[in-house]
């Protein structure tokens, strides 16, 4: 049996006083301010256009940890959270990567609570493993926590070359008095590596297969130079979700809102503001 977090604990951020409600959900190491830029305009200058709300999913920022992985679990945390936060409202909600996946699940599960849906960079399918997020785990595991004497000791000794994806990293890095940790659950996320095309993180749970359609609108973003959404994915989409709408960026990679920061603004605020 998985092991899930406190399904109303879930750490998030609100960014806007009014208008219509969105969430955030973040990717595998991230966490939900990763989408604060994009909230504070899609909200508007006044905060009065949208209330967003910016999700830690479960082992990630302040969310509480989980014993093994299960994107079931997440969903229904969200769900959760969602809840609480919206009082019988209903959501459109916006994932990227792990947090796209999340946001297919919560909505097939709880398709009552989300109005339209966002996915970006990601598909509804398995990606065989976390190989190309081993070189990151084990750059993290390889830090002498213990010996750190501040951020700045930290970022030196940290041997990503990259100094986007450096900070990124680094972002889940706390100190609590003199002592570092990490944020995220790295031990968690190293054993399901670890199990290699096993990966639960890496894969699609097939029981979400077995759940009828989801019917709301679906805009499904993809990065020109990312290899996460294939033409091939179109079918499964669809099949999830017959209304989506693909929309591919030129120029971006997998992390689409920081490659492209105000053509996500845009699509978001005309995807949330259409009435179909």
């Amino acid at each position: 049996m998985t092991s899930a977090p406190d399904q109303a604990s879930l750490s998030t951020l609100s960014v806007g006083s009014a208008g219509p409600r969105i969430a955030f959900l973040h990717g595998l190491f991230g966490q939900g301010r990763n989408w604060n830029q994009i909230a504070k305009a899609v909200s508007g200058p006044d905060g009065t256009d949208a209330r967003c709300l910016l999700v830690d999913l479960p082992d990630h920022g302040r969310s509480p940890w989980s014993q093994e992985f299960s994107l079931d679990a997440y969903a229904d945390a969200v769900a959760a959270t969602l809840r609480a936060a919206g009082e019988g409202e209903r959501w459109a909600v916006v994932g990227h990567s792990l947090g796209g996946k999340v946001a297919m699940v919560l909505a097939l599960r709880h398709p009552e609570l989300v109005e339209r849906l966002v996915v970006v960079d990601i598909a509804p399918k398995g990606y065989g493993s976390l190989e190309r997020f081993e070189g990151y785990i084990r750059e993290m595991q390889a830090l002498p926590l213990a010996e750190l004497t501040s951020r700045g000791d930290a970022e030196a000794r940290f041997a990503e070359p990259d100094p986007g994806v450096k900070a990124f990293l680094l972002q889940n890095l706390r100190r609590h008095g003199q002592s570092w940790r990490w944020q995220v659950n790295l031990d968690l996320i190293a054993g399901d590596a670890a199990l290699g095309v096993d990966s639960h993180i890496a894969d699609w749970p097939d029981a979400v297969d077995e759940l009828p359609p989801y019917e709301g609108p679906v805009l499904w973003v993809a990065g020109g130079d990312s290899r996460y959404v294939k033409r091939e994915d179109g079918d499964r989409m669809r099949r999830h979700f017959p209304r989506t709408r693909l929309f591919t960026i030129k120029g971006a990679g997998h992390w689409v809102h920081t490659d492209a920061p105000e053509i996500i603004v845009t699509a978001l605020r005309r995807f949330v503001a259409d009435p179909a």
